[in-house]
């Protein structure tokens, strides 16, 4: 296309120069398209040839082409003298190199010809090479979540599995069942679900009230979870299992060291353009989680949200007016309809 609109526009202004030259149009029509019907097929030539430098070394690349745009040059002027001096001007009889009068016109012309072919193409395959690179840069991030959030199930399955091993120790069966029913429908979700997906946060809950479940059956009511979820936060999408490291770190350093136990208080609402999660506790441990001990629960989430936000997230540990330990994670509001 590009090939036919340029030779098109040439032909159309050598005519027009040559009309306003007082030379008779219909004989300069037919130079004219002698002279572009040879340009075209020459150049079509050309990019036959280029198309296989361009992949070579650049030194490579340059030689062969100049090479090139100078026989293509020097056959188009002779091919412009031979015509013009059959056709327009029969009085005029080049001889020798007269044949190349038109030569430094015509090398100006491929020349130009050849920088434009050679800079569209190295554009489009810079384009591709960029392409390549974001393809390959989301394949590298989605691998590096799905690391990151297969992270949590042995960490979390080695602590469950514990719990049922001592629950059979102690020939408490019905509880130790239990425990195995709900350590399978969490797992079944867990499993269900890509590890790179978003989930709405109304699913995210349920997912940790199961999991909550399964840790009630250990610390009984020593545990006491509460939810305060605002209603245009449900649909929000976020990590699949992005709070229940959260949640886990609560339980192991606020509920597990205190004899009465410790509430956990699960917030979530809207803030503006994006979504305010926390996860607070009541315990007296914050000094020990943001100490190094804290295993992949602080870590892991931090890496998924730089993974999945980049920097329009915000996360955040502080010590809450209850005396205990909160994080505060800041993500962008979306929901299944606007990623669609």
């Amino acid at each position: 296309m590009l090939q036919s609109l340029g030779w098109s526009g040439y032909l159309l202004l050598r005519f027009l120069t040559g009309v306003v030259n007082g030379v008779d149009p219909p004989v300069f029509l037919f130079h004219v398209v002698i002279l572009t019907a040879t340009g075209y097929s020459l150049t079509l030539l050309m990019a036959a040839l280029y198309k296989r430098l361009i992949a070579m070394q650049a030194g490579i690349t340059a030689i062969v082409s100049l090479i090139t745009v100078s026989v293509s040059s020097a056959l188009l002027s002779f091919v412009e003298t031979w015509s013009f001096s059959t056709f327009v001007n029969p009085e005029f009889a080049p001889v020798g190199l007269q044949y190349f009068g038109a030569l430094i016109l015509d090398f100006a012309l491929l020349a130009a010809w050849t920088a434009l072919y050679y800079g569209i193409n190295y554009y489009l395959l810079l384009e591709d090479q960029i392409d390549q690179r974001r393809a390959l840069e989301g394949q590298a991030s989605a691998a590096q979540l799905a690391m990151l959030r297969y992270q949590l199930n042995p960490h979390f399955l080695f602590n469950t599995l514990n719990s049922i091993s001592t629950l059979v120790l102690l020939q408490d069966r019905t509880r130790a069942n239990a425990m195995l029913s709900r350590l399978s429908s969490f797992l079944r979700y867990t499993l269900a679900n890509e590890a790179t997906a978003k989930v709405p946060l109304v699913k995210e809950i349920e997912t940790l009230k199961l999991y909550l479940e399964i840790e009630k059956m250990r610390f009984e009511e020593r545990l006491r979870p509460h939810f305060r979820i605002e209603a245009d936060a449900v649909n929000a999408l976020l990590p699949s299992l992005l709070l229940q490291p959260l949640i886990e770190n609560a339980i192991k350093y606020a509920v597990t060291p205190a004899e009465d136990g410790a509430d956990i208080w699960v917030t979530a609402k809207r803030d503006g353009s994006g979504v305010r999660l926390e996860v607070a506790d009541s315990g007296a441990g914050g000094g020990i989680v943001e100490s190094n001990s804290t295993g992949v629960g602080l870590a892991n989430t931090r890496e998924r949200l730089a993974q999945a936000y980049g920097a329009a997230h915000g996360f955040e540990t502080k010590t809450n007016d209850r005396g205990g330990f909160s994080v505060v994670i800041q993500i962008p509001y979306e929901t299944k309809a606007e990623v669609t």
